[in-house]
């Protein structure tokens, strides 16, 4: 078998919850891969290690327990089942980034289309140009064999900053100093009724 896995087996009270939402949380976060009865696995690498260290340790400051084992497939099938369902994971993080690029894509053209070329919303939508990149960041940092998913985000992004791009552009091209152009926009006093 090609790759050596670490085995994260943390035991926790059963009240309160919130212990087993963090663990729950974190591990997910860090891109392991949940397995039955609550055991997490991880390809094993020295990032890998400190983050089950970390665990361990919290796991141990709520009152539980944990056993950490390094271990291999014991045939090819299992291991096979075990990447796919990793690369499923990370296919499915990478499809929600692809659609949020969509979005972003579509805010810009809408904002284009309706020449609302404030610094507001250019503000607005370089934050949410960071977001994406930085959730895209975090998934790649998670994803140990990236393929075709990784490669079309990253193609979404690289859309994403050539319309943000061009939108900054409209933006100082169309600069208002007396911002009355912009004001068109204003949805007005919100009805208390």
């Amino acid at each position: 078998m090609e790759y050596k896995w670490i085995l994260f087996c943390p035991q926790l009270p059963a009240t309160p919850s919130s212990p087993r939402v963090t663990v729950w949380r974190r591990m997910h976060s860090e891109g392991s891969l949940g397995l039955d009865n609550g055991l997490w696995l991880l390809p094993y690498s020295e990032p890998s290690l400190k983050i089950i260290s970390e665990m361990t340790e919290y796991v141990r400051g709520q009152g539980g327990s944990s056993k950490t084992f390094l271990s291999n497939a014991i045939d090819n099938a299992t291991e096979a089942d075990i990447l796919e369902r990793f690369r499923q994971e990370r296919a499915e993080e990478y499809t929600e980034i692809k659609e949020q690029c969509a979005d972003f894509i579509r805010e810009l053209e809408k904002e284009t289309a309706r020449q609302n070329f404030s610094f507001a919303e250019l503000e607005e939508n370089e934050q949410d140009l960071t977001k994406l990149e930085n959730w895209y960041l975090k998934v790649q940092n998670r994803d140990f064999e990236p393929g075709a998913p990784a490669q079309e985000t990253a193609q979404w992004l690289q859309k994403c900053r050539e319309k943000f791009q061009a939108f900054t552009d409209a933006v100082y091209q169309q600069e208002d100093p007396d911002h009355g152009h912009k004001m068109r926009f204003d949805p007005g006093k919100l009805d208390q009724s």
